[in-house]
C-alpha cells in the first residue's frame, strides 16, 4: 500500500458513458479507467510515495488529444493533472482527470539558430543528445531522467546554472491548450504577461503541450566530485562557503551531506559512511579549474576525486542521482546568505544519529542567476534541499517524521529564508495543511498576487485544481521534474 493510496480519495462524479465512449474514438493515445490493463502502470511516475487516482487517464498522443481530454474533463466537471515523468508530484489528484504526456516525445535541434523544439513528454537526456553533436548543450539538470517542460517551466536550476541562468531564461516559445480547450502560442511578444507567469512557476493556466528554448554552445566541461569522509565534514562544510565567494560565474556546484545506511545493494565505497560530495562542473579549462578546486583539495585527504575533463554528454555523472523510481519527500529553502555554524547545526540534525535518512544539498547560486528575469527570489545566494526516502507500505508515520526532520533543519536557517524554489518540492505538499503557503513561498508577494489574478482570468472554472485550499498549488512534477503539467 502506499502513502497517497491511505489518503481519503476525493468522490468523482459519475461518468457520462457515451462521453467516454465519445472521448476514446477520439484520442489518438489512449483512454483509461480504473480496472483497465494499463491503468496503473500509466498513472505511476518517479515518485512511489504518491501516485494519482484519476477516475480517467489519457495517454495523449498529440496536442488535439490533450485538448480532447480538458474538453472532457470540463464537460464532466473533473479536475485535471498533468504527468510524464512523476519526478516531483508534489500534489496528487483523486478522482479526475491525468493527462500522461510520456507518449509525446518528439525532440528537433536547429543547429544554426541554437534553439531545441521539444514535445510535452520529453526527457533532459534525449535533448542532450540530440543537440552534442553540433557542439551545444541545454541547460539540464542534474538527472537526464528528467522532463524538459515541468523543469522549465519551475525556473530550472541546473549544471550551467550560475554561467547561463535559468533554463526559463531562454524559452522562446509555450504552446498552451487553455481551460477552454484553445491551443495558443505563447510568446513574450504576443503575450508577455502570460508567458512571464508561465516560466515564472504560475499554477493552474493550461497544459504546456510543446515548447521552443535556447541552447548554449558547450560540447565539454572540467567537473566531477570531490568526496570528504566522517572525519572531515565540519572542515569541507566551513571551506566550501568561504569557496563560494571566491570562484568566478563559470563554475557551477553544489554540496551535498549523505549518511548512507549499511545495506548491501550498495557500493561497498558507500555503505555505512556519512560523506560529503562537492559537486564541480566548470565551463572554463581544465588547467585553470584545477586552480580553482585547489582551495578544496587542500582540506585534506579525499574519499573520491574523480575531477576531470568530460564531454558534455556526461554531466549527469557528476551528481549520479539515483535513476531508479522509489518513494520520497522533501523540502527547501532559498537562502540570501549562509554562515558555517548553521551549515553544521543542519549537518548534526541530518547526519548519522538522524531519525530518519536525510539527503541534504546546498546549491551555491548568484552568477547568472541573479540576473532579472521570470524566476522568484533571484537575490538568493543558496538553495538548501532536503530529501529523504520513505518506504512505500508506510501509513504515514515514516512521512510525518521525516517532515517534522525537514522543518527542524530548515529552523537552522530561518534568518537567511528568502522562499522556496519549485523545483525542489519532492513530495506530496499538496495535501500540506499549509499547502497555500508553501504554494506562495515560491514567489514575492507582489508576483504571487498577480499570479492569481491571471489564474481568474485564465481558468475561472478552476479546471486546473489540485488543492482546495490553494488556487495556485504546485501541482503535477516540479522542476527537479517531469515533462509537463498543467501550469
Amino acid at each position: 500500500m502506499e502513502i497517497n493510496d491511505l489518503a481519503p480519495a476525493h468522490p468523482a462524479p459519475p461518468l457520462d458513458p457515451a462521453a467516454l465512449t465519445a472521448l476514446k474514438k477520439e484520442v489518438t493515445g489512449v483512454v483509461l479507467v480504473p480496472g483497465d490493463d494499463g491503468y496503473d502502470a500509466e498513472r505511476s511516475g518517479f515518485q512511489l510515495a504518491a501516485r494519482h487516482r484519476p477516475a480517467v487517464v489519457v495517454g495523449a498522443a498529440h496536442a488535439d488529444d490533450v485538448r480532447a481530454a480538458v474538453r472532457f474533463a470540463r464537460a464532466q466537471g473533473l479536475p485535471v493533472a498533468v504527468q510524464a515523468t512523476g519526478h516531483g508530484l508534489s500534489a496528487a489528484t483523486d478522482g479526475g482527470l491525468l493527462i500522461s504526456t510520456r507518449r509525446m516525445n518528439a525532440v528537433r535541434v536547429d543547429a544554426a539558430a541554437r534553439t531545441a523544439h521539444v514535445a510535452a513528454g520529453v526527457v533532459w537526456g534525449q535533448v542532450v543528445e540530440a543537440a552534442a553533436p553540433h557542439g551545444l548543450a541545454p541547460l539540464n539538470g542534474s538527472s537526464l531522467g528528467v522532463g524538459v517542460v515541468s523543469y522549465t517551466l519551475g525556473g530550472g536550476i541546473g549544471v550551467l546554472a550560475r554561467t547561463y541562468g535559468f533554463a526559463a531564461d531562454h524559452v522562446r516559445s509555450i504552446d498552451l491548450v487553455t481551460a477552454d480547450a484553445r491551443q495558443l502560442h505563447v510568446t513574450a511578444e504576443r503575450d508577455p504577461e502570460l508567458f512571464a507567469a508561465l516560466l515564472g512557476g504560475g499554477h493552474g493556466l493550461g497544459v504546456v503541450t510543446a515548447m521552443e528554448f535556447g541552447l548554449v554552445p558547450v560540447a565539454r566541461l572540467y567537473g566531477g566530485q570531490l568526496v570528504f569522509g566522517a572525519e572531515r565534514v565540519d572542515e569541507a562544510l566551513a571551506a566550501y562557503l568561504r569557496w563560494t565567494e571566491t570562484v568566478p560565474d563559470e563554475l557551477t556546484s553544489s554540496l551535498a551531506l549523505i549518511a548512507y545506511p549499511d545495506l548491501p545493494q550498495l557500493p561497498a565505497e558507500l555503505r555505512g559512511r556519512y560523506l560529503a560530495q562537492i559537486r564541480i562542473a566548470y565551463t572554463g579549462s581544465a588547467e585553470e579549474g584545477e586552480r580553482l578546486v585547489a582551495p578544496l583539495r587542500a582540506v585534506g585527504p579525499r574519499v573520491g576525486d574523480d575531477l576531470r575533463e568530460m564531454a558534455y554528454e556526461e554531466s549527469h555523472t557528476i551528481h549520479r542521482d539515483p535513476s531508479d523510481p522509489h518513494a520520497y519527500d522533501g523540502d527547501n529553502a532559498l537562502l540570501g546568505g549562509l554562515d558555517a555554524a548553521a551549515l553544521r547545526r543542519v549537518a548534526a540534525l541530518t547526519g548519522p544519529a538522524a531519525p530518519a535518512m536525510c539527503v541534504v544539498q546546498l546549491n551555491h547560486l548568484g552568477g547568472a542567476l541573479a540576473a532579472p528575469g521570470t524566476v522568484g527570489h533571484r537575490t538568493a545566494r543558496y538553495a538548501l534541499r532536503l530529501l529523504s526516502p520513505l518506504p512505500a507500505d508506510d501509513t504515514g508515520a515514516a512521512l510525518a517524521a521525516v517532515r517534522a526532520l525537514h522543518a527542524e533543519a530548515l529552523a537552522a536557517v530561518e534568518p537567511w529564508r528568502l522562499g522556496r524554489s519549485v523545483n525542489f518540492l519532492f513530495g506530496g505538499h499538496g495535501r500540506r495543511p499549509d499547502a497555500a503557503e508553501v504554494a506562495r513561498s515560491a514567489h514575492e508577494a507582489d508576483e504571487h498576487r498577480r499570479l492569481a489574478g491571471l489564474k481568474a482570468a485564465h481558468d475561472p472554472h478552476n479546471v486546473f485544481r489540485f488543492h482546495p485550499n490553494a488556487a495556485a498549488t504546485p501541482q503535477g512534477e516540479p522542476a527537479a521534474a517531469a515533462a509537463s503539467r498543467a501550469v
